[in-house]
């Protein structure tokens, strides 16, 4: 089986698993973009080789050991992200599908020394948690924003969603993480909010992008 198709479809399960445990070959069809037929020969594969518990007509389940190897793979592919926006200075927006290839590089060496040039960083360019040499990763319980109630200030700590469309729309607004947010106002009607920010003294947000940023509440 190329390790390539195997990964994504590891990766797959894994953030699949992270929003429904009870994952169908259907959910994971659809997640692949590939025919169910198609997901269910490399599922038959997954199982033989200890990644997926699969049984018929029962909800796919990883394996602790396809866990980790799942986690291995988003370690590599958070990794290089922080390495191409710390070190070579790649916009946000821009490493995700250069990640994607280099993901699939199988010399740990290589990501250890990755890791060691940026100081062992524990979150990636979007504020998304990078798992360990383990496969252990650390989460963080920050809150929407679309949840914070006025009068309150917050930095901006993480994504909820790091698609190329919404961190360019975050890069126009010039929102980027570890920015200082505060809330002013909610609108009862459609959850828009007023915040200011930086040399923003007061900009309006819809409750599309306050449902997408996670925030800490600010301390001093």
């Amino acid at each position: 089986m190329a390790t390539k198709i195997k990964e994504n479809y590891l990766k797959a399960l894994y953030f699949l698993n992270r929003k429904d445990r009870n994952i169908s070959l259907t959910a994971l069809a659809n997640d692949m973009q590939v025919r169910k037929p198609t997901v269910n020969d490399m599922v038959k594969k997954l199982s033989a080789e200890g990644f997926v518990k699969y049984e018929r007509y029962k909800p796919l389940k990883l394996t602790e050991k396809g866990k980790k190897a799942a986690a291995l793979v988003i370690r590599k592919h958070r990794l290089t992200e922080m390495f191409l926006a710390q070190v070579m200075g790649f916009g946000w927006e821009e490493v995700h599908d250069i990640a994607e290839e280099i993901e699939h590089i199988n010399t740990t060496q290589f990501f250890d020394r990755m890791d060691e040039i940026l100081g062992f960083p524990t979150i990636d360019p979007h504020g998304s948690p990078i798992p360990d040499k383990d496969g252990n990763t650390n989460q963080f319980n920050y809150e929407l924003l679309a949840n914070i109630p006025a009068n309150t200030t917050v930095k901006l700590r993480g994504l909820r969603d790091s698609s190329k469309d919404f961190l360019v729309f975050l890069n126009k607004k010039k929102l980027q993480l570890g920015t200082i947010i505060t809330l002013h106002h909610t609108e009862p009607f459609d959850k828009s909010i007023i915040v200011s920010y930086d040399e923003f003294s007061e900009i309006q947000l819809s409750h599309s992008v306050s449902s997408r940023l996670l925030v800490e509440r600010f301390r001093n």
